[in-house]
């Protein structure tokens, strides 16, 4: 993601206009583009709330709880590729944005935080509610700024929105002092940024571009292996039109579900430790890695040492911190994915006017045999509950690619990765590298704020919903309906899934009591009605479609549907922790017919 200056809005000369320190946060975040605000008021950001009446171009959202504004802003830029922006007072409500800071930083979301402080000279001396939010930060953020001076604050905000958007994005922590924000200054605006140092590399060394396509000409079983940087870039169109250009098969990890379209005959799915059959031993077998805006992170590749032993390497990331960090490679290149993808698409148009290409035709061969024998399926149940594979298969078909779905961390989420149609990027939000359970509900609610005119789920597990449902009264209150699917198997799903494999049935402190056949602590139908949704519960498999069917026609308050599902479903394929991708379960005993567990 670049940022554009050229894209910010026009507003009227108020060079030199007097104002306090808060105002100038106001009328900064105004001159930015910034349409929408997260967050929930304290003591220490009292001035900037006070100045937040006034405000003329903002519509700030008073969250329930930090996290939940912190998560908000994070589904407000991963369903519309702007920044997210949210607020917190200092101390404790600052520290409630750590969580949800530190998850923008693993995926790359940009976000600017925005927190209160103390007063400058009560800093040092354990005052209330005072922390060092800047040195608790600084190890996940771009850049975290504290500012002590009114004058200082307009600057301070266009160069964290620079960061935040610019380069590989990613959250940026502002921190104002309360002196700060009371101080009068004259406002100036100057959206000119120079920061000493940063220099995001987006245009790639052509001499790399070439390697590399020398490489993918010669290449008999090469795959682009695409992650969630060719996201944040906007780099779908390119990527479809290099992938068809090469020919060679793609796989899309889990933060780039949707990049590549699930219905393009190229694409063997999304690899890593639930990754489908064809798009893990496609990376395993293959003899070139065309790997573009991934991190070669551990939840793909499985045992580092062991992954893709006989493939190349050519790596594109905008990070060159990236390169080289797990995986060597051949061909290394710096650059914008968007910038990276089209310079490829020349070299190797350019390539094969001249030269002849390696035959892939046995390649596909073995992979068209992998899809056709290894299809992603699932078990019926046993026990006579609901599969929640096929509710979350429902949902997908009857919402259709354009619904934007955002899901929780565990079981479900597997599902909801695997079982659901991506068609577009943008449509699928989730915590992939911290694997946050709380995410996905506001999330949610800031997607449907980001993007009010299409249809937003939160798939959600029993666990994960009862970390931040508070925001359902953010959403009533704010006329925010979105669509909450709880997949209640009455456990820590994955947690469980791991005791049943790993630990012989020893389930410690996995059972929480909210299904069937369990005192429902608490019952989320009367939870839902109480913040004034409208709530079902669903027990049936044939109950499901017409549950789906109510929550897509209601919109003038959100919905909350309890789908009561097996505890026994597991998420299959999978890679235990540790071992080489070759090692890949198809399901329990490397059943390939999905016999009886």
């Amino acid at each position: 993601m670049t940022s554009d200056s050229s894209a910010t809005p026009p507003i009227p000369d108020r060079r030199g206009e007097r104002m306090n320190g808060a105002e100038a946060v106001v009328r900064s975040l105004e001159a930015l583009g910034v349409t929408d605000v997260f967050g929930l008021p304290g003591g220490a950001v009292l001035p900037l709330y006070d100045a937040l009446m006034d405000a003329k171009k903002l519509r700030h959202v008073l969250v329930r709880h930090e996290q939940g504004g912190g998560h908000a802003a994070e589904g407000f830029a991963s369903s519309s590729g702007r920044v997210g922006v949210c607020i917190a007072t200092s101390g404790p409500g600052a520290t409630n944005l750590v969580t949800a800071i530190a998850d923008a930083y693993m995926d790359s979301v940009p976000m600017l935080a925005i927190t209160g402080q103390v007063f400058s000279h009560l800093m040092g001396t354990d005052a209330f509610q005072e922390a060092d939010i800047v040195g608790i930060t600084m190890p996940i953020t771009k850049h975290s700024f504290l500012v002590k001076k009114a004058e200082d604050i307009p600057g301070a905000l266009a160069a964290a929105y620079h960061l935040a958007s610019s380069g590989r994005p990613g959250p940026v922590l502002v921190d104002i002092t309360k002196d700060a924000q009371e101080g009068p200054l004259d406002f100036v605006w100057d959206p000119r940024v120079d920061l000493a140092g940063y220099r995001p590399i987006t245009k790639a060394n052509s001499k790399q571009i070439q390697a590399a396509a020398d490489l993918i000409a010669q290449a008999e079983r090469p795959v682009f292996y695409v992650g969630g940087g060719v996201v944040r870039a906007g780099a779908a169109e390119e990527l479809k039109q290099l992938a068809e250009l090469v020919g060679a098969p793609v796989v899309t990890t889990l933060m780039a579900r949707g990049v590549f379209p699930d219905s393009h005959p190229q694409h063997m799915g999304m690899p890593g430790m639930h990754g489908t059959v064809p798009a893990v031993l496609a990376l395993q077998e293959s003899d070139l890695l065309i790997t573009l805006g991934a991190r070669f992170d551990d939840r793909v590749t499985g045992k580092s040492a062991l992954f893709a032993p006989d493939a190349k390497v050519i790596h594109a990331d905008i990070d060159p911190a990236e390169i080289g960090k797990i995986r060597a490679a051949d061909v290394p290149i710096v650059g914008d994915a968007a910038e990276v993808i089209s310079d490829l698409i020349a070299a190797v148009s350019t390539a094969k006017l001249s030269r002849e290409f390696a035959d892939m035709s046995a390649w596909w061969e073995r992979l068209n045999g992998l899809v056709k024998t290894y299809p992603l399926g699932y078990q019926g149940t046993t026990d006579g509950l609901m599969s929640p594979q096929h509710v979350i298969q429902r949902i997908g078909e009857l919402t259709g690619p354009e619904g934007i779905y955002a899901a929780g961390v565990g079981q479900h989420q597997m599902w909801a990765a695997q079982f659901i149609k991506y068609e577009r990027p943008h449509a699928w939000l989730n915590s992939g590298g911290a694997g946050t359970m709380g995410y996905s509900v506001p999330a949610a609610m800031g997607a449907k704020v980001a993007e009010p005119d299409r249809v937003v789920w939160a798939i959600d597990g029993d666990g994960c919903f009862q970390m931040t449902n508070q925001e359902l009264a953010t959403c009533v209150v704010n006329n925010i309906p979105i669509k909450v699917a709880i997949i209640n198997n009455s456990s820590l799903g994955m947690v469980r899934q791991w005791q049943t494999l790993i630990y012989d049935g020893r389930y410690s402190n996995t059972e929480l009591n909210t299904g069937h056949g369990s005192p429902r602590v608490p019952d989320f139908v009367k939870l839902g009605e109480a913040y004034g949704c409208l709530a079902i519960r669903v027990e049936r498999e044939e109950d499901v479609d017409a549950a789906i069917k109510l929550a897509l026609e209601t919109n003038d308050r959100p919905v909350v549907i309890d789908f009561v599902v097996s505890a026994d479903a597991m998420v299959w394929p999978m890679v235990r922790q540790g071992t080489s991708n070759s090692d890949i379960q198809y399901a329990l005993e490397h059943s390939p017919e999905w016999e009886d567990e």
